[in-house]
């Protein structure tokens, strides 16, 4: 049995030493972790449980002519984060650049199919060279199992995918079907196709950073939901963005003990709307004023900034936030603001989380570039997403809704539950200069002093449509709140709200708009 013991230790020192120590220090040299120091600093202290260590991608003889590493270039297995199970997938690039063949892509699809079987998020970081051009065909359909996986998951258990090194090519698409994708500055690259074969095919010169970098994917493509500094930083921000997230899609988000009054009340939210409509201000000033601690988790930060959106807490129970940032391109809705908004709305929706809209939106943003890059399609994405919703919907108007993008951000008859406004609320089809421009252009134009005229036009317009009273007379906003309160008042929302159960007609899916 002494040898027996002795074979055993020897083969767990292998597998856990991966390529070797040699490689270890040169990534060390480069300031990066090793696959495992990565899974020690995600997951609490000696939680860490490895299952398929002797897995090698020799077991059939397909790269005979090669050195067989143990584990194959990723380790798998599960842990805990504050004391809620996981399951991670961390890509060794020591072993073969982390490239993937057959035995490498069962690993880790054995690790989404148990954290699936055991409704509990799956985390997969990625550091690999892509496909194991040793094994062919059967790298690939590694890859379309992964994926295929990936997509079962959706919507059952929460996703999460860290690059921390190169993904390229097909590896690309996992991540992209997974609900977050983070990123560090200079150390992550994706791409579908790397700055070589760019300069070949069409002559472009780029960098990877350029190309393909976290800069790139988090202000530009929207690829990536959170941008980061150093790895470090990286991993445990998804510690804490698990913090708001539910296990599966069967349970609600984890509750947290309250410490801040619900009761409490902020001066500051009776200015912090310029009185001037044509004044910006920045919405997270209000987000911050009226959710817990003001504590806010951002998602997509760096990108659309016309929208914001993220979670945080209301009296301990989280809520996810879609706000218009009146200090972006004025609030207005766009395109790529659609499509996060809708991805946002949708994972939500999927995981019990109730949304909260803050809406000070003037409309769609006008322009050729906007309507010939599909914004009636994007558009049309989140007001599906919202309409598609059946968590508890809450929306707060602070001062402008306006036209169709009033009702994407989820007006009553779009299917919100509850719809809040301040006193300086304008709810109408269009702005009063806009709607006086139209409704009244003939007898402007036709008067002596226009401006004069102009000017009292809008004036009655305000008077009469572009308040909150209006809509709350026809059953359209349900209470017009004093600003200082709105904290109190989002809280019995939602608390009134968090038994609605809600059906739909029976279908497979339906069909949204992409």
């Amino acid at each position: 049995m002494e040898e027996k013991l002795k074979e055993l230790q020897e083969k767990l020192q292998e597998s856990c030493l991966g390529g070797g120590l040699e490689r270890i220090e040169q990534r060390h040299q480069k300031g990066k972790l090793t696959a495992r120091e990565r899974i020690s600093v995600l997951l609490d202290e000696g939680s860490f449980e490895e299952i398929d260590m002797f897995i090698s991608q020799g077991c059939h003889g397909l790269v005979a002519d090669q050195r067989e590493f143990l584990g194959d270039g990723v380790v798998t297995g599960c842990g805990t984060i504050d004391g809620r199970l996981v399951y991670v997938a961390s890509q060794d690039f020591t072993i073969m650049g982390g490239s993937l063949g057959e035995m490498h892509a069962r690993r880790i699809v054995y690790a989404q199919e148990l954290a699936l079987k055991n409704g509990v998020p799956f985390i997969q970081i990625n550091d690999s060279g892509g496909a194991r051009i040793q094994e062919g065909v059967a790298s690939l359909e590694g890859y379309g199992e992964i994926f295929k996986f990936n997509t079962l998951a959706s919507g059952v258990i929460p996703q999460i995918s860290i690059i921390l090194g190169p993904c390229a090519g097909g590896a690309v698409y996992s991540p992209a079907i997974t609900d977050f994708v983070f990123m560090v500055d200079q150390v992550s690259h994706m791409f579908i196709t790397g700055p070589d074969v760019i300069r070949t095919v069409t002559g472009e010169e780029v960098t990877f950073e350029q190309l393909g970098g976290a800069a790139a994917h988090s202000t530009r493509s929207g690829v990536a939901h959170f941008f980061d500094q150093t790895e470090k930083e990286c991993l445990l921000k998804v510690r804490k963005l698990l913090e708001y997230l539910p296990s599966n899609n069967v349970e609600d988000p984890p509750e947290k003990e309250v410490t801040d009054s619900p009761f409490r009340e902020d001066e500051s939210l009776l200015t912090v709307v310029p009185e001037d409509p044509q004044k910006v201000f920045d919405v997270k000033d209000i987000i911050c004023s009226v959710v817990d601690n003001g504590e806010f988790i951002e998602v997509h930060a760096l990108f659309a900034g016309n929208l914001v959106v993220g979670f945080s807490r209301l009296n301990g129970k989280v809520v996810g936030i879609v706000a218009n940032q009146p200090a972006v391109l004025a609030g207005c809705l766009d395109i790529d603001a659609s499509d996060k908004g809708a991805r946002f709305i949708r994972f939500c929706d999927a995981f019990n989380i109730p949304l909260v809209a803050i809406v000070d939106v003037p409309g769609f943003l006008p322009g050729v570039s906007q309507e010939h890059g599909g914004i009636i399609r994007h558009g049309a994405k989140m007001l599906f997403a919202y309409a598609e919703a059946n968590v508890p919907k809450i929306s707060l108007i602070v001062r402008k809704a306006y036209g169709g993008a009033y009702v994407c951000m989820c007006s009553k008859k779009l299917g919100t539950d509850l719809v809040l406004a301040w006193p300086q609320a304008e709810i109408a089809v269009m702005g009063p200069e806009g709607a006086v421009n139209v409704a009244h252009r003939r007898e402007i134009s036709a008067a002596e002093n226009p401006e004069k005229v102009r000017e009292e036009k809008v004036r009655q317009y305000r008077e009469r449509f572009a308040n909150p009273y209006v809509a709350a007379r026809c059953g359209f906003v349900d209470a017009v709140i004093d600003p200082r309160k709105t904290r109190y008042h989002l809280i019995q929302a939602v608390k009134m709200l968090h038994r609605k159960r809600e059906d739909r007609p029976r279908k497979k899916h339906g069909s949204i708009p992409l």
